[in-house]
C-alpha cells in the first residue's frame, strides 16, 4: 500500500454541505482518505507513513473543474484552422484578435492566402458570423482564389462553405449535391446534416494521421488551461469512433495526461454516429483516463450561432426558419428506443421549440414506461420560457447550459434576431433554480473558450461582450455557478459519486487556484489565476513539460 500524502491549502472547498471548507486533504492512491485538518487527520497520519506536502499552503483547493460537453476531436479539427471570429480568443499558443466586419473578415482571409508560398495548400478559416461579417458565399471566395482551396467554416461549426477549387481539391459531386437536403451548391453552402456530405472529406485532411498528433497535444494544452479534471466528449463519432478512438488513446491514455474523458456517442443522424447494439458495446473498450457509461446524445433542432435555432412565434425579426437537425418523428423514435434500453438521455437544444419537442417526447416516454432517475439532460438551453423550466422539473429533467450565449450573442441577437426581451433572457438560470432544477455549465468548445470560471462569470453577473447586464433575475449566485462547474456538472455524467466534490473515497482530483473564488468579487472571478490541477493525486502545474 501506498504511503498517505496530504495536501495542505489555506483553504479547501470542498463543495461538501456537511464540510464546506477544509485545510487538510490525504490522498492515497489516488483516492481521498479523509478531508479536514492536520489535526483531524492525525489518526491516519499516526497508523500509517505519510507525507505532508505544504506546496499549496498558499493556495486555495477546488474539486477538478468538469465541463460535462466537451468536443476534443472537433477542437483538434478546428484548432488547426485560422481563428477570424468577432471576439477575442486566448489559446495556448496564440491571442487571436477579433475582426467584426465583412471587409476585415474577407481581407484577413486574403492576407492568408497571400501569406502561404505554397499555392495549392487548402486554408481552412473558422469563426465567420453572418451578424458581424455579413453573408459570404462561394463567389466571394472565388473572388480571392480561384486555384487555392478555401474553406469557411462557420462560427456554430454546423455551416461550410467552399469554393470552386476546394469542392474540386475534396472531390464533392456538384450535381449530386444540387438537390441534396440542407445544401446550397450554387452557393457552396452546407449546413446542419447537410454538412455530412463534406464533414468526412475534410476531417480526412485536418485529422490525418502526420496532423492528428500535434492537433491532440494542442487540445491536451486547451483543456488543461482551463483546470479541467475531467471533460465529457458529447458526440463521440462525429467524425467516425474509429478515428477518434485510436487518437484519444494514443492522445490521453498514458500517465501525462492531466484529466479523463468521458465519452457520450450520438445515435446516427445523417449517417454520423453509432446505433444502439455499438452503444451496448462501447464500454467494453473502457480504459482508466478513457471511459463509456449509459449516455448518448440526440439533437433537436439546428445551431444557436448560425440562428438555425427553432422558435415558437413570432419567431425570427427578419421572419426566416429555423432548422431541425432530427426531425420531430425520427428524435421521438430514437428517444424511445434509449428510454427503453434505459439509457440517459442528452438532448441538443437551442430554440424553445426545441426544448418543447425534448420535453413532450420525455413526457410521452414517462407515460408509457415511467423512469426515475433517468437524468434526461436539456443540452445548451439557449432560448427556451419560463414555464418550460417550470416543466423541466416536473418532468424531473435537468440541464447543461452554455452562458457564454449570453456574453458573445446577447447584444447583437438582441437586434438582429430574436429580439431584446428573447435575447436578454437566453440561458435562464434564475428560472431553473426558482424551480430547484439542477443544472450544470459547460463550453461546448469551440462554441465557448474551455473556461469554466469564465463561464461561471457569465453565470453570477450575466455581463455580455458590449459592457451591459443581462436579465439580472435569470442570474444563478456563486454558490450555484460553483457546483454548477463541479458537483452538478459530475451528476450531469453520472459521476458524483466519483468526481465533482472532495471528500472521503472520491478521485483525489482538485483544480488549484491561486485566490478563493468565494472571497474575490463576482466581477472579477473569471480573473483568478490557476496554478494547475492535481490529478489522481498528481500534481501537474500549468506549463509543464509533457
Amino acid at each position: 500500500m501506498s504511503e498517505i500524502t496530504v495536501f495542505v491549502a489555506r483553504n479547501i472547498r470542498t463543495m461538501e454541505p456537511s464540510l464546506p471548507e477544509a485545510t487538510a486533504v490525504a490522498v492515497r492512491d489516488g483516492r481521498i482518505v479523509e478531508v479536514g485538518s492536520l489535526k483531524t487527520l492525525q489518526p491516519w497520519l499516526d497508523a500509517y507513513p505519510h507525507t505532508v506536502d505544504r506546496t499549496f499552503e498558499k493556495h486555495v483547493l477546488m474539486p477538478g473543474f468538469i465541463d460535462p460537453h466537451l468536443h476534443p476531436s472537433l477542437a483538434a479539427y478546428l484548432l488547426q484552422c485560422d481563428f477570424i471570429t468577432a471576439m477575442e480568443w486566448q489559446l495556448p499558443h496564440k491571442t487571436v484578435a477579433p475582426v467584426r466586419t465583412r471587409e476585415a473578415w474577407l481581407t484577413r482571409l486574403k492576407e492568408l492566402h497571400d501569406a502561404e508560398s505554397e499555392p495549392l495548400l487548402p486554408i481552412f478559416a473558422w469563426g465567420h458570423h453572418r451578424n458581424w461579417h455579413g453573408e459570404i458565399w462561394r463567389d466571394d471566395l472565388n473572388a480571392i482564389s480561384r486555384t487555392r482551396p478555401l474553406i469557411l467554416i462557420h462560427r456554430s461549426f454546423h455551416e461550410t462553405v467552399m469554393n470552386d477549387a476546394a469542392l474540386k481539391y475534396f472531390d464533392i459531386d456538384e450535381e449530386k449535391m444540387r438537390n441534396a437536403h440542407q445544401v446550397n451548391i450554387e452557393r457552396g453552402h452546407f449546413y446542419e446534416a447537410g454538412n455530412r456530405h463534406v464533414r468526412a472529406q475534410l476531417a480526412s485532411y485536418l485529422l490525418s494521421p502526420q496532423r492528428l498528433g500535434p492537433a491532440m497535444k494542442l487540445t491536451t494544452d486547451v483543456i488543461h488551461l482551463g483546470g479541467h479534471t475531467t471533460v465529457g466528449d458529447m458526440a463521440f463519432g462525429l467524425f467516425g469512433a474509429e478515428l477518434e478512438w485510436g487518437a484519444y488513446v494514443a492522445a490521453f491514455d498514458n500517465d501525462a495526461t492531466p484529466f479523463r474523458v468521458e465519452l457520450i456517442p450520438t445515435l446516427s443522424i445523417g449517417g454520423v454516429g453509432a446505433n444502439i447494439e455499438q452503444v451496448r458495446k462501447y464500454p467494453e473498450r473502457n480504459r482508466h483516463r478513457l471511459r463509456f457509461g449509459k449516455h448518448v446524445k440526440l439533437f433537436t433542432d439546428g445551431a444557436f450561432f448560425s440562428q438555425l435555432m427553432q422558435l415558437g412565434g413570432p419567431g425570427y425579426i427578419d421572419g426566416h426558419d429555423g432548422e431541425w437537425l432530427m426531425t420531430p418523428e425520427q428524435f421521438e423514435s430514437n428517444a424511445r428506443a434509449l428510454w427503453n434500453e434505459g439509457m440517459n438521455i442528452h438532448v441538443h437544444c437551442t430554440g424553445d421549440m426545441g426544448v418543447e419537442l425534448a420535453l413532450d417526447t420525455l413526457e410521452k416516454l414517462q407515460w408509457e414506461r415511467p423512469r426515475f432517475n433517468h437524468r434526461y439532460t436539456i443540452e445548451h438551453f439557449g432560448i427556451s420560457t419560463a414555464a418550460q423550466a417550470r416543466r423541466i422539473a416536473d418532468l424531473g429533467a435537468i440541464v447543461s447550459a452554455n452562458p457564454y450565449y449570453v456574453y458573445e450573442l446577447s447584444d447583437i441577437y438582441s437586434r438582429e434576431g430574436v429580439g431584446f426581451e428573447r435575447a436578454s433572457q437566453m440561458v435562464r438560470l434564475g428560472s431553473l433554480s426558482r424551480n430547484g432544477v439542477p443544472f450544470a455549465l459547460h463550453s461546448d468548445f469551440t462554441m465557448a473558450p474551455a473556461r469554466p470560471l469564465q463561464n461561471a462569470w457569465i453565470a453570477v453577473n450575466r455581463i455580455n461582450a458590449a459592457g451591459d447586464v443581462l436579465c439580472p433575475n435569470e442570474r444563478a449566485t456563486l454558490e450555484e455557478a460553483m457546483r454548477a462547474i463541479t458537483i452538478n456538472a459530475a451528476y450531469v455524467l453520472g459521476l458524483e459519486h466519483e468526481i465533482g466534490s472532495i471528500s472521503i473515497g472520491k478521485k483525489a482530483d482538485f483544480t488549484v487556484l491561486e485566490a478563493d473564488p468565494y472571497d474575490t468579487p463576482v466581477e472579477k472571478l473569471r480573473d483568478i489565476p490557476i496554478w494547475g490541477t492535481i490529478f489522481e493525486g498528481t500534481p501537474f502545474p500549468l506549463g509543464r513539460k509533457q
